[in-house]
């Protein structure tokens, strides 16, 4: 070997940071090329740094051997050293650690460490599961290859035989990890390595593998480890720092190191390989459980074992064998077009998972459902689709072996579709699942339980295509809905379903639902339907709790409650319910007010959310004043309603604590008291509030301003799409202020970092909204949004 006796550690950093950032007119390694290169680099340094610093060849009694990602061959940019020094009693080994450790850390290298014999590393891992994975990966890079062999060997010995024992322990890390970090398929900022479906979840199946209760996977499988590990190489690459979550803005850069177009490209493949990973690991544990039962069974539960798990008939052709869902002997699924739905049936009303070979069958003999779907077919969908939370492993099994796409070839356009937005937990698909198992529980509220279920399967089914994703998924809910052999009617109930899921969610948040055109609009679009009218309340409900936590709140019901209770009223004839007057307290605090001329607010608690109500003597800019209060306080605004008494100014707010408790009255009154007088610098103290809570954001899209003038005649609407920010409300409503107008009301819906502000305007000279006004007033609210 050459004698590398005068290359330090400080010369192995300089040759890392060249593959990293090669000089110019260097090539720059792809992500695999990448991770080799660094592998050898390491691995030929460390080889003659043991040599140089007395790890001896054979008899010698010690040896250097990589665990972690460097035994792995999977060193990316940032990693940690993770090295072992096993010997068999060398009285010396203390100094030739120190000579073999300190060069690393003299160099800011990371190193993780351990210096044992083969008897006390076996005896950690023992104990430590960690370590026992770990000496799982273990390979020699120096020194006495009969000492490595030994600990390597016996390490995976003990892995095997201690199998039994260990799979508890090792599905409950798993499970702990995962609820830390979450799913890789359906986090909008996934942790590669944590993650379900992260690259932990590969050495799981590795060391699943190692323990020989099942095959090494390969296949799909390999593909997704490979981009996990690539995706992982390039976001630390370009990062330059040993981050394993993904960041939103990062994607970009990511993919186009991977030539995979833009982040929401990435994101899709990203969550393919997750939910990949993620059914391998489930099956690999069932296998692993039934091949690796306890020890201290009694002769009864041995001979029990030997015949095998009971079979229970749970269907025509369908049993429950152990804990799985499986086939019948005599079923034969060439001849039975309904079996995968009876399966799929049975396993989602017992919350039990399909046997692989099962789904492996019905993949390869099941036959497709003719159109129209037989009645059972049929039927035997719908009870599925009812079963609530069993519904969504189920969909995940079928998905994954391609038996959902053969039921709903329209689904590979949703399949793994990235979401738009922090708001949205789920990718698209998942998300059409878990609504339709939020819908299961609102079925009793419905007169037709079968078309809310298969609206809320559907009502995103048009997304990932270039046009609006409500019409588009109109059309396909009409081509399943007649493919399943729905009667023509319910057919058009179900389209209509799909292409107004969005109107009372909208037009609840955004519009003045006490507003008999709002509400003659919406019963307008229905067609008077009251059947249409009770399952878009319920699918808009089933939507939002889909959605991610937070997004369905007590201010939203609500209001949509509030919208379909008048839209009820308008359909049956009924005259329209007059608007809530102030009540006492408010009419009370009002009068004093007009005697004293002091503002005054009242907070009164509703469950998750509260009502502000600030008083004061009426003058332009009184709500932006406010707003900037409310925001100084932490106080989300979901409305305000701008109204008078006694020649004063009541304007009612909707808020919620962003955190923590409500603020004191007599802080809030105080504050707006000093703002209204000019001795409360409220722009200053926001953006100071918003830069201790980590700046403006960033990398969020433009804002944009839309007009509607379908509302009350001589008022407008104009609705803010636009990243939230700490005081965004202040600083819009002083633009509106500033540009000469009144603000009748306001809705503010909060989508995760999104919101959509709404505000009915009028001008203080009743002038008209024309083009070159209009332009104006959207350029002030514009830079507003901006902070410019």
């Amino acid at each position: 070997m050459t004698d590398l006796g005068a290359v330090t550690a400080d010369d192995l950093v300089r040759a890392r940071d060249l593959l990293l950032k090669p000089a110019p007119g260097h090539r720059r390694l792809p992500a695999e090329a990448l991770r080799e290169a660094l592998v050898d680099l390491h691995e030929f340094w460390l080889a003659a740094h043991a040599g140089n610093s007395g790890v001896g060849g054979p008899g010698s009694g010690v040896a250097l051997l990589a665990v972690g990602a460097l035994g792995r061959r999977e060193l990316v940019p940032a990693s940690d050293l993770d090295l072992v020094l096993v010997h068999n009693g060398r009285k010396d080994i203390d100094a030739v650690a120190e000579r073999l450790w300190y060069p690393l850390w003299n160099s800011g290298i990371g190193l993780d460490h351990s210096v044992r014999t083969v008897g006390e590393a076996l005896r950690v891992a023992g104990s430590d599961l960690r370590v026992a994975l770990g000496l799982l990966e273990a390979r020699q890079l120096a020194g006495d290859p009969e000492v490595a062999e030994r600990l390597i060997s016996s390490a995976r010995q003990a892995w095997r035989s201690g199998i039994r024992d260990r799979l508890e322990e090792l599905t409950d890390s798993a499970k702990r990890r995962w609820m830390m970090s979450g799913e890789v398929a359906h986090r909008v900022e996934p942790d590669l390595k944590h993650g379900r479906g992260g690259l932990r979840d590969l050495q799981l199946l590795d060391a699943l593998a190692v323990a020989q209760v099942i095959d090494r996977p390969g296949g799909d499988v390999a593909e997704a480890h490979a981009l996990l590990l690539d995706v992982r190489t390039e976001l630390r690459r370009a990062s330059g720092r040993g981050r394993d979550v993904l960041q939103a803005q990062e994607g970009d850069e990511v993919a186009t190191a991977l030539a995979m177009g833009d982040r929401f490209g990435l994101a899709r493949a990203l969550s393919s390989a997750g939910r990949t990973v993620v059914y391998a690991v489930d099956v690999a544990l069932r296998s692993a459980r039934a091949a690796a039962p306890r020890r201290g069974l009694t002769s009864f539960g041995r001979a029990a074992l030997r015949r095998g798990p009971a079979r229970r008939p749970l269907d025509d052709g369908v049993v429950l064998h152990g804990n799985e869902v499986a086939l019948a002997r005599e079923a034969i699924p060439s001849r039975d077009p309904g079996l995968l739905l009876r399966v799929a049936g049975a396993a989602a009303r017992t919350n039990s998972p399909i046997a692989a070979g099962t789904l492996t069958r019905l993949a390869d003999a099941a036959p497709e459902l003719r159109k129209p779907w037989p009645r059972q077919a049929r039927e035997e969908l719908l009870g599925m689709l009812g079963t609530g939370p069993g519904l969504v492993d189920v969909v995940e099994a079928l998905d994954r072996t391609g038996l959902w796409g053969r039921l709903f070839p329209e689904w590979g356009a949703v399949r793994d579709l990235p979401p738009r937005d922090l708001a949205h937990t789920w990718t698209v698909d998942r998300h059409l699942v878990q609504a339709t198992a939020q819908a299961a529980r609102l079925t009793t509220t419905v007169s037709r339980p079968d078309l809310l279920l298969l609206a809320a399967l559907l009502h995103d089914i048009g997304k990932g295509r270039d046009a609006d994703h409500s019409e588009v998924g109109a059309a396909l809910a009409t081509q399943i809905g007649e493919r399943i052999g729905l009667w023509p009617n319910d057919v058009e109930l179900l389209t209509a379903a799909v292409r107004h899921h969005l109107l009372l969610p909208h037009t609840a948040t955004r519009r003045d639902v006490e507003d008999p055109a709002t509400v003659g609009r919406v019963v307008e679009t229905l067609g008077g339907d009251p059947v249409l009218l009770e399952l878009l309340h319920a699918l808009a409900e089933a939507d939002s709790l889909a959605t991610g936590p937070g997004v369905w709140t007590d201010w939203k019901a609500g209001l949509i409650a509030d919208l379909v209770r008048r839209c009820r009223k308008a359909m049956a004839g009924e005259p329209p319910p007059r608007p809530e007057p102030l009540d006492v307290e408010q009419q009370s605090r009002a009068h004093a007010v007009a005697n004293s001329g002091r503002p005054d607010v009242l907070i009164t608690e509703e469950g998750q959310s509260a009502t502000v109500t600030v008083i004061a003597p009426d003058r332009p800019g009184l709500l932006s004043r406010a707003a900037g209060v409310l925001a100084l306080n932490s106080l989300e605004v979901h409305s305000a309603a701008l109204r008078s008494h006694s020649e004063v100014a009541v304007d009612v707010f909707s808020v919620s604590p962003r955190f923590g408790s409500l603020p004191d009255a007599g802080l809030i009154r105080e504050q707006l008291t000093r703002a209204i007088d000019g001795g409360l610098a409220l722009g200053e103290k926001l953006t100071a509030k918003e830069r201790d809570y980590g700046g403006p954001p960033t990398d969020a899209p433009p804002p944009r301003v839309l007009w509607f003038d379908d509302e009350a005649s001589g008022a407008v609407v104009l609705e803010l799409r636009a990243a939230d920010r700490i005081g965004l409300l202040h600083r819009v409503a002083a633009a509106l202020e500033g540009s000469g107008l009144d603000v009748r009301w306001a809705k503010v819906a909060t989508l995760g970092s999104t919101v959509v502000d709404s505000f009915c305007l009028s001008t203080t000279e009743g002038d008209t909204f024309d083009l070159g006004r209009r332009r104006l007033i959207e350029r002030a609210v514009l830079a507003a949004a901006r902070g410019t």
